[in-house]
Protein backbone atom coordinates (compact mmCIF):
# COMPACT_ATOMS: atom_id res chain seq x y z
CA UNK A 1 0.00 0.00 0.00
CA UNK A 2 1.24 3.24 -0.93
CA UNK A 3 1.26 6.17 1.43
CA UNK A 4 2.01 9.88 1.19
CA UNK A 5 2.89 11.92 4.27
CA UNK A 6 2.27 15.75 4.65
CA UNK A 7 2.76 18.66 7.15
CA UNK A 8 -0.65 20.49 7.53
CA UNK A 9 -0.51 24.06 7.95
CA UNK A 10 0.29 25.20 11.32
CA UNK A 11 1.01 21.92 12.88
CA UNK A 12 4.60 19.82 12.80
CA UNK A 13 2.04 16.28 13.04
CA UNK A 14 2.39 14.73 9.60
CA UNK A 15 -1.26 12.87 8.25
CA UNK A 16 -1.13 10.14 6.09
CA UNK A 17 -3.72 9.95 2.91
CA UNK A 18 -4.11 6.02 3.15
CA UNK A 19 -5.95 4.46 0.37
CA UNK A 20 -8.99 5.17 2.41
CA UNK A 21 -11.49 7.36 3.64
CA UNK A 22 -10.43 10.40 5.45
CA UNK A 23 -11.27 10.16 9.06
CA UNK A 24 -8.76 12.46 10.22
CA UNK A 25 -10.30 16.12 10.06
CA UNK A 26 -12.42 16.11 12.98
CA UNK A 27 -15.25 16.17 10.88
CA UNK A 28 -18.17 13.83 11.76
CA UNK A 29 -18.17 11.39 8.76
CA UNK A 30 -21.51 10.99 6.29
CA UNK A 31 -25.02 9.28 7.60
CA UNK A 32 -24.65 7.14 4.51
CA UNK A 33 -21.15 5.60 5.66
CA UNK A 34 -22.86 5.24 9.40
CA UNK A 35 -26.00 3.00 8.56
CA UNK A 36 -25.64 -0.43 6.27
CA UNK A 37 -27.19 -0.40 2.82
CA UNK A 38 -30.57 -1.54 2.73
CA UNK A 39 -31.71 -0.80 6.56
CA UNK A 40 -34.04 1.84 5.58
CA UNK A 41 -35.78 -0.46 3.47
CA UNK A 42 -36.72 -3.50 6.11
CA UNK A 43 -38.98 -1.20 7.56
CA UNK A 44 -42.02 -0.82 5.04
CA UNK A 45 -41.53 -4.68 4.28
CA UNK A 46 -41.80 -5.55 7.91
CA UNK A 47 -45.05 -3.31 8.11
CA UNK A 48 -46.29 -5.34 4.87
CA UNK A 49 -45.83 -8.22 6.71
CA UNK A 50 -47.57 -7.93 9.53
CA UNK A 51 -50.59 -5.78 7.31
CA UNK A 52 -50.40 -9.45 5.62
CA UNK A 53 -50.77 -11.74 8.61
CA UNK A 54 -53.51 -9.56 10.40
CA UNK A 55 -55.59 -9.49 7.02
CA UNK A 56 -55.11 -13.51 7.04
CA UNK A 57 -56.72 -13.53 10.60
CA UNK A 58 -59.38 -11.41 9.67
CA UNK A 59 -60.02 -13.85 7.48
CA UNK A 60 -60.00 -17.12 9.48
CA UNK A 61 -62.42 -15.28 11.80
CA UNK A 62 -64.83 -14.11 9.14
CA UNK A 63 -65.04 -17.91 7.63
CA UNK A 64 -65.44 -19.50 10.86
CA UNK A 65 -68.30 -17.28 12.30
CA UNK A 66 -69.88 -18.24 9.13
CA UNK A 67 -69.32 -21.53 9.30
CA UNK A 68 -71.16 -21.90 12.82
CA UNK A 69 -74.14 -20.93 11.33
CA UNK A 70 -74.82 -23.64 9.07
CA UNK A 71 -76.79 -26.42 9.42
CA UNK A 72 -77.10 -29.91 8.27
CA UNK A 73 -80.62 -29.96 6.28
CA UNK A 74 -82.06 -32.61 3.28
CA UNK A 75 -82.28 -31.74 -0.18
CA UNK A 76 -83.06 -33.68 -2.94
CA UNK A 77 -80.24 -36.23 -4.73
CA UNK A 78 -82.79 -36.95 -7.99
CA UNK A 79 -85.68 -35.19 -9.35
CA UNK A 80 -89.19 -35.83 -7.74
CA UNK A 81 -93.08 -35.62 -8.81
CA UNK A 82 -95.59 -35.12 -6.84
CA UNK A 83 -96.79 -37.92 -5.46
CA UNK A 84 -93.45 -40.10 -5.76
CA UNK A 85 -92.29 -41.69 -2.52
CA UNK A 86 -89.41 -40.97 -1.05
CA UNK A 87 -86.50 -43.41 -0.65
CA UNK A 88 -82.98 -43.24 0.92
CA UNK A 89 -81.11 -43.03 -2.41
CA UNK A 90 -83.91 -39.72 -2.95
CA UNK A 91 -82.24 -37.54 -0.16
CA UNK A 92 -78.82 -36.80 0.46
CA UNK A 93 -77.53 -34.06 3.27
CA UNK A 94 -76.18 -30.43 2.63
CA UNK A 95 -74.62 -28.10 5.02
CA UNK A 96 -75.96 -24.38 4.69
CA UNK A 97 -76.42 -21.13 6.13
CA UNK A 98 -80.04 -21.15 7.05
CA UNK A 99 -81.78 -17.26 8.24
CA UNK A 100 -84.14 -17.73 10.75
CA UNK A 101 -87.84 -18.01 9.84
CA UNK A 102 -86.89 -20.47 6.62
CA UNK A 103 -88.31 -23.75 7.12
CA UNK A 104 -86.05 -26.32 6.40
CA UNK A 105 -86.14 -29.98 7.43
CA UNK A 106 -82.90 -31.20 9.55
CA UNK A 107 -80.58 -34.02 8.52
CA UNK A 108 -81.56 -36.35 11.61
CA UNK A 109 -85.35 -36.30 10.48
CA UNK A 110 -84.48 -38.98 7.13
CA UNK A 111 -85.36 -42.07 8.69
CA UNK A 112 -88.79 -40.33 9.39
CA UNK A 113 -89.61 -39.28 5.50
CA UNK A 114 -88.58 -42.28 4.27
CA UNK A 115 -91.81 -44.25 2.49
CA UNK A 116 -93.75 -40.86 2.59
CA UNK A 117 -95.24 -39.44 -0.57
CA UNK A 118 -93.92 -35.49 -2.40
CA UNK A 119 -96.41 -33.15 -2.15
CA UNK A 120 -95.20 -31.18 -4.81
CA UNK A 121 -92.63 -31.50 -7.81
CA UNK A 122 -89.00 -30.38 -6.64
CA UNK A 123 -85.89 -30.79 -8.79
CA UNK A 124 -82.48 -32.34 -8.11
CA UNK A 125 -80.43 -30.10 -5.27
CA UNK A 126 -83.65 -28.47 -3.64
CA UNK A 127 -84.13 -28.25 -0.26
CA UNK A 128 -87.14 -30.16 1.31
CA UNK A 129 -89.08 -28.18 3.46
CA UNK A 130 -91.93 -30.00 5.69
CA UNK A 131 -94.77 -28.22 3.24
CA UNK A 132 -93.31 -30.71 0.67
CA UNK A 133 -93.68 -33.88 2.34
CA UNK A 134 -97.51 -35.75 2.91
CA UNK A 135 -100.87 -35.44 0.93
CA UNK A 136 -100.13 -33.99 -2.36
CA UNK A 137 -101.14 -30.44 -3.03
CA UNK A 138 -103.09 -30.85 -6.10
CA UNK A 139 -104.54 -29.73 -8.25
CA UNK A 140 -101.39 -27.16 -9.25
CA UNK A 141 -102.33 -23.79 -10.40
CA UNK A 142 -104.25 -23.29 -13.54
CA UNK A 143 -104.73 -27.85 -13.48
CA UNK A 144 -107.24 -30.09 -13.11
CA UNK A 145 -107.50 -33.79 -12.23
CA UNK A 146 -109.62 -36.35 -14.23
CA UNK A 147 -109.93 -40.21 -13.91
CA UNK A 148 -108.93 -42.60 -16.42
CA UNK A 149 -110.96 -45.65 -15.95
CA UNK A 150 -108.32 -48.24 -18.32
CA UNK A 151 -107.79 -52.07 -18.73
CA UNK A 152 -104.87 -53.83 -18.80
CA UNK A 153 -103.28 -52.67 -21.86
CA UNK A 154 -104.12 -49.59 -21.94
CA UNK A 155 -101.50 -48.42 -19.32
CA UNK A 156 -97.87 -49.65 -18.32
CA UNK A 157 -97.98 -51.74 -15.13
CA UNK A 158 -94.83 -49.31 -13.59
CA UNK A 159 -97.08 -46.67 -13.95
CA UNK A 160 -97.56 -44.68 -10.29
CA UNK A 161 -98.27 -41.54 -8.57
CA UNK A 162 -95.60 -38.69 -9.88
CA UNK A 163 -95.13 -40.97 -13.14
CA UNK A 164 -94.64 -37.95 -15.92
CA UNK A 165 -97.32 -39.29 -19.15
CA UNK A 166 -99.16 -38.85 -21.77
CA UNK A 167 -102.99 -39.28 -22.45
CA UNK A 168 -103.22 -40.65 -25.98
CA UNK A 169 -106.69 -40.28 -27.73
CA UNK A 170 -106.73 -44.51 -29.70
CA UNK A 171 -110.33 -44.10 -31.79
CA UNK A 172 -111.58 -47.82 -31.53
CA UNK A 173 -113.01 -49.18 -34.95
CA UNK A 174 -116.49 -48.01 -34.78
CA UNK A 175 -115.18 -44.32 -33.89
CA UNK A 176 -116.50 -42.12 -36.13
CA UNK A 177 -115.74 -38.31 -36.32
CA UNK A 178 -117.84 -37.11 -33.46
CA UNK A 179 -115.87 -38.93 -31.06
CA UNK A 180 -112.28 -36.91 -31.70
CA UNK A 181 -112.10 -33.58 -29.29
CA UNK A 182 -112.93 -30.91 -30.37
CA UNK A 183 -109.96 -28.81 -31.25
CA UNK A 184 -108.59 -32.25 -32.94
CA UNK A 185 -106.33 -32.91 -29.94
CA UNK A 186 -105.09 -36.55 -29.92
CA UNK A 187 -102.39 -36.37 -26.89
CA UNK A 188 -101.81 -34.69 -23.96
CA UNK A 189 -99.18 -34.76 -21.00
CA UNK A 190 -99.66 -35.00 -17.58
CA UNK A 191 -98.77 -36.55 -13.91
CA UNK A 192 -99.98 -39.12 -12.58
CA UNK A 193 -102.00 -38.57 -9.07
CA UNK A 194 -103.32 -41.73 -7.62
CA UNK A 195 -103.76 -45.37 -8.97
CA UNK A 196 -106.63 -47.39 -7.37
CA UNK A 197 -106.90 -51.23 -7.44
CA UNK A 198 -108.29 -52.77 -9.79
CA UNK A 199 -112.02 -53.43 -10.30
CA UNK A 200 -113.96 -55.12 -12.70
CA UNK A 201 -111.01 -55.79 -14.97
CA UNK A 202 -109.52 -52.00 -15.20
CA UNK A 203 -107.73 -49.86 -13.12
CA UNK A 204 -108.77 -46.05 -12.16
CA UNK A 205 -105.76 -43.57 -12.90
CA UNK A 206 -106.08 -40.14 -11.55
CA UNK A 207 -104.01 -37.73 -14.09
CA UNK A 208 -103.29 -34.02 -13.12
CA UNK A 209 -103.93 -31.93 -16.47
CA UNK A 210 -104.10 -28.42 -18.00
CA UNK A 211 -107.47 -27.42 -17.41
CA UNK A 212 -108.20 -27.14 -21.00
CA UNK A 213 -106.99 -30.89 -21.33
CA UNK A 214 -108.57 -32.48 -18.77
CA UNK A 215 -112.24 -30.91 -19.79
CA UNK A 216 -111.53 -32.82 -23.19
CA UNK A 217 -109.82 -36.02 -22.02
CA UNK A 218 -113.05 -36.81 -19.62
CA UNK A 219 -115.25 -36.09 -22.61
CA UNK A 220 -113.70 -38.82 -24.72
CA UNK A 221 -115.61 -41.95 -24.34
CA UNK A 222 -114.18 -44.92 -22.45
CA UNK A 223 -112.12 -46.82 -23.79
CA UNK A 224 -110.71 -44.65 -26.30
CA UNK A 225 -107.70 -43.37 -23.92
CA UNK A 226 -104.32 -45.08 -23.25
CA UNK A 227 -101.19 -43.62 -21.10
CA UNK A 228 -97.64 -43.46 -22.28
CA UNK A 229 -95.22 -43.21 -19.51
CA UNK A 230 -92.51 -40.75 -20.42
CA UNK A 231 -88.90 -40.36 -18.64
CA UNK A 232 -89.19 -37.17 -15.89
CA UNK A 233 -89.66 -34.04 -17.69
CA UNK A 234 -90.83 -35.49 -20.84
CA UNK A 235 -93.04 -34.38 -23.24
Amino acid sequence: MNTNTTTRPGTDRPTSTADGPWISDGKKPPASRLQPPGRRRTIPYLLLGVLLVLACVGGFLLISLGSGDRQAVLALARDMSVGQVLTTQDLRQVNVAVDPGVAVVGAEQAATLVGRPMATNLSTGALLTPNSIGGATVPTDRHAIAALALKAGQLPPEVAPGTTVSVVFVPGQAATESSFPADDGTEWPGVITSVAPALNEQTVVSVQLAEAAARQVAAVPAGQLSIVMLSAGGH
